[in-house]
This record gives C-alpha cells, structure tokens and sequence, in this order.
C-alpha cells in the first residue's frame, strides 16, 4: 500500500503532462523533459551577447562620464522582432512572471563563473512607482534578480531604492528627453545599509541607460559603494 502510495505523485504530474502539456512560450511546441520555458531550439536562437565583467563592451560604454558604473553587462541582446522581445513583453504585460526567473537562473549560471564579479553583497532592481505597482502587481525585476542572488549567494531587496515620481514611459523618447525625464525620479532610504557596499543593480532592457543612470545617482552619496549593473538585454 505505502508503494502505491508513494507512486501517486508521479502518476499524477504524468497525468497532468500529458492531459495540459507545457509548451514553450517561443514556438509553442510541447516541453520535453529537461525542458523549462523554452524548447531546445528556441532557446539556442536566443541571442547571447557573451559580455562579461572582465572585458569592456558596449554596456559598459553607456555610462562613461555619466555615472559611477564599476561594470555594466547584458544577457542578450534586444532587438525590434524577435523571440526577446516577445518574452520581455510577456514578462512584463502578461503576468508571465516565471519568465524572469528563467532568465535569472540562467544569467546567474553565467554571472557564478565569472571573476569579474564576485562577492557582491546586494542585488537591488530598478524599482516601480507605487502606482504602476499596484496596477502591474509585480515587478518584472524581481524573479530575475532573487534568482540571480541565489546563485551569488547576495541578498535581493527591493525596499532600499524607491521611485517617487510616476514618470510617463519612456519607449518613444529620445535620449535627451530620457535623461530629463528621470532627474530626481528615484529615492534611496537607508543609506547606511549600502555604505562600503557591494551591489549589483538589475533592469529588463537597456536603451540610452537614462533610466540606470538615475538611479546611480540616487546612490551616488553613499561612502564607499561600488555599483556593478546586469540587465536582461540591451538594445545593439
């Protein structure tokens, strides 16, 4: 009886795979096992910039004499057509929060092995004003980033940086008008927590990096900080 028992589990996930297969939010063909999120096809199309915290690359060149950026990266690359954008879309306007942890723990994988990059004390996301919160329900960050902290063994909190202003988004501004739109946008409490820190700041996508450099400037009183930045995908 305790055999038959145990087995019920197996028997049941079995059932559900096969009564609701999962399928692959890129071409939706059914997940093998093994399989999470994405088929093994879609996933080796995913475009991979293969930066990392050692070398200079094009992130890093973003903030040159505009913030106090120790080191920048980008998982991949993020283009007008194509399966990143989709999934960022999902991710952020369709509740498809698992899609953040997704990128997370790949990422994580990544960031793990890299020397460039160690020790790092606090992951800390981009955050939302309180409004878009309460409408969204979630931040698009978070699964991305508590993902990242397990596999750097960091602290994630999303309660130290704070956005006090619900600026309009910023999808169709140039840089310029980014950059204007973010000054004094973003709140930091506590700053005695991050004094002599070591922090890596996470995002979705990267554009003009206005939206980054506002933060770094909310940081930027802090004594002693150094500021790491890792965002999902950055537009080439």
């Amino acid at each position: 009886m305790k055999s038959s028992d145990s087995n019920l589990p197996k028997i049941l996930i079995a059932l559900k795979n096969i009564l609701f297969p999962e399928l692959c939010f890129g071409c939706n063909a059914h997940l093998y096992r093994g399989e999470q999120v994405l088929c093994a096809f879609c996933r080796d199309e995913l475009p991979l910039t293969e930066f990392n915290f050692g070398q200079e690359n094009s992130v890093d060149r973003i903030f040159y004499g505009r913030a106090p950026v120790c080191k920048a990266s980008a998982l991949f690359y993020y283009r007008e057509t194509g399966l990143i954008k989709r999934l960022i879309h999902r991710l952020k306007y369709q509740g498809m929060q698992q899609l953040g942890g997704f990128m997370g723990e790949w990422y994580g994988e990544i960031l793990k092995k890299d020397p460039g990059i160690s020790n790092i004390d606090l992951i800390i996301p981009v955050p939302l004003h309180a409004a878009k919160m309460r409408k969204r329900g979630y931040n698009q960050c978070e699964l991305f980033g508590r993902a990242i902290a397990s596999s750097l063994q960091a602290e994630y909190t999303g309660k130290l940086l704070r956005k006090r202003i619900n600026a309009r988004t910023q999808t169709t501004r140039n840089r310029w008008l980014r950059w204007k739109n973010t000054q004094g946008v973003f709140h930091l409490k506590h700053p005695e927590r991050l004094e002599g820190k070591k922090i890596l700041l996470i995002d979705d996508v990267i554009t003009t990096g206005a939206t980054l450099e506002a933060c770094c400037l909310a940081l930027s009183s802090v004594a002693r900080l150094e500021i790491y930045i890792a965002v999902m995908a950055v537009v080439p």
